[in-house]
C-alpha cells in the first residue's frame, strides 16, 4: 500500500503537521527535524499527491523563477542559489526564460494567478514595459533588480550607488577618460540606466566633465555583443584609460579584445565588471568587479514571497542587498 503522511509521521517521530510543514515550506522546521522527516520518506517511498494538496490547501508546492536569459553566468548562479534555498524550505522551482519580453511574464502571473504554481520569483528589465502595473491583478510575486515600481515586493542592489563606487575606484587612481560599456539604447534596461547614473555621479565628484565619446551602447549583455560592440568602438576612437563594464561577461568580452589588439590590463586601460561572477576571479587578468552575495538575494526573494503568500494585503516592502567593490588584477598596477 501507498505510504501516507501519518506512516511518515509514525516513522520519523513526528506529528503529521510538522511533516506536512516540511513539505509545504511555509512553516519554519528545524534542521534536524527536517532531516528526520526526508529520511523517512525516502524510507518509506512516500511521494506526496501534489493533486490532493493542491485541492486541501490551496498550494501546488511550486513556484516558478523567470530570468531574462538562462545563458549567462549571473542567472546560472542566481538561479542555482535560488532552487538550493527553495529545496532547504521544501519548494519545487520551475525555471523560466523571459527573453526580456512581457508577454512572458503576463504569461507567467497567469499561471500564478491559476494556482498552477504558488508564487513567482520575476526578473524584469524594462519598467515601461513590465508586466507588473497598475491595474493587473497580481499573484504572490517577488521582483529582481532595477525595475522600480511600488506594487511588488522587490529585492535589489543599489546600481546607483555601487556604480558610482565603482566609477570612483577607477578614478582615484589618476585615470580621467573612463569609458563605460553597457549603457541603455533602444528599449533600454533599467540596470543600464542606473548605472549609467552612479557613472555620471561619480564623475562629477571627481571634477571630470561628461563625455559622450566614452558611452558605449551594447544592447545585449553578453561576451560576444560586448566585444562587437567594443571592437567597432576602437575602430573610431581612442583606447580610454579606464573601461567599466555593466556586467563581468560584458568585462571578459572586453578582455579578450583588448588582448587580440595587444593591449595590455591594467597598464594600458584598466578594466572592471558588475556582479562577481565565478568566471571573474580567473579571468586574465582577475577582474575587478561589484560583489554582492547571490544566496542572500535567494534568501530574501524567498522569504518576501512565502510571507506575501500568507498576507496578499500588506504593504510593498523593498530589501536592499549589501555590496563591495573587489579590486583585482584588472585595475591595480
Amino acid at each position: 500500500m501507498r505510504a501516507t503522511v501519518k506512516d511518515v509521521a509514525r516513522l520519523a517521530g513526528v506529528s503529521p503537521k510538522t511533516v506536512s510543514n516540511v513539505m509545504n515550506g511555509i512553516v519554519p522546521v528545524s534542521g534536524p527535524t527536517r532531516f528526520k522527516v526526508e529520511q523517512a520518506m525516502a524510507e518509506l517511498d512516500y511521494v506526496p499527491n501534489l493533486s490532493a494538496r493542491g485541492l486541501r490547501n490551496g498550494r501546488s508546492g511550486v513556484i516558478a523563477l523567470a530570468l531574462p536569459d538562462l545563458a549567462t553566468p549571473y542567472s546560472a548562479e542566481i538561479a542555482h542559489s535560488v532552487v538550493e534555498v527553495a529545496h532547504e524550505q521544501g519548494w519545487s522551482v520551475q525555471i523560466e526564460e523571459t527573453g526580456s519580453d512581457p508577454t512572458r511574464e503576463y504569461e507567467l502571473m497567469s499561471r500564478a494567478r491559476s494556482n498552477l504554481i504558488d508564487g513567482l520569483i520575476l526578473n524584469p528589465v524594462v519598467l515601461d514595459e513590465s508586466a507588473v502595473k497598475v491595474g493587473v491583478a497580481l499573484p504572490p510575486v517577488v521582483l529582481l533588480g532595477e525595475v522600480s515600481q511600488k506594487l511588488a515586493d522587490r529585492v535589489w542592489v543599489d546600481s546607483v550607488a555601487a556604480a558610482r563606487d565603482m566609477t570612483l575606484a577607477l578614478g582615484r587612481t589618476g585615470r580621467r577618460r573612463i569609458a563605460v560599456l553597457g549603457a541603455a539604447e533602444g528599449r533600454g534596461s533599467a540596470a543600464a540606466v542606473l548605472r549609467t547614473r552612479g557613472y555620471q555621479a561619480a564623475l562629477g565628484e571627481l571634477g571630470i566633465p561628461w563625455d559622450d565619446s566614452l558611452i558605449i551602447p551594447c544592447e545585449k549583455w553578453s561576451p560576444d555583443t560586448a566585444a562587437h560592440a567594443l571592437s567597432a568602438y576602437l575602430d573610431a576612437h581612442p583606447v580610454p584609460e579606464a573601461l567599466f563594464c555593466f556586467t563581468d561577461s560584458m568585462a571578459i568580452g572586453a578582455l579578450s579584445v583588448l588582448w587580440k589588439r595587444g593591449l595590455r590590463v591594467p597598464d594600458d586601460v584598466a578594466v572592471a565588471g558588475f556582479d562577481d561572477i565565478a568566471d571573474a576571479k580567473y579571468a586574465v587578468p582577475s577582474l575587478t568587479t561589484v560583489s554582492f552575495d547571490k544566496r542572500r538575494v535567494a534568501s530574501e526573494a524567498l522569504r518576501l514571497l512565502t510571507e506575501r503568500m500568507q498576507d496578499r494585503e500588506g504593504p510593498q516592502r523593498v530589501v536592499a542587498v549589501d555590496y563591495e567593490v573587489v579590486e583585482r588584477e584588472s585595475t591595480s598596477s
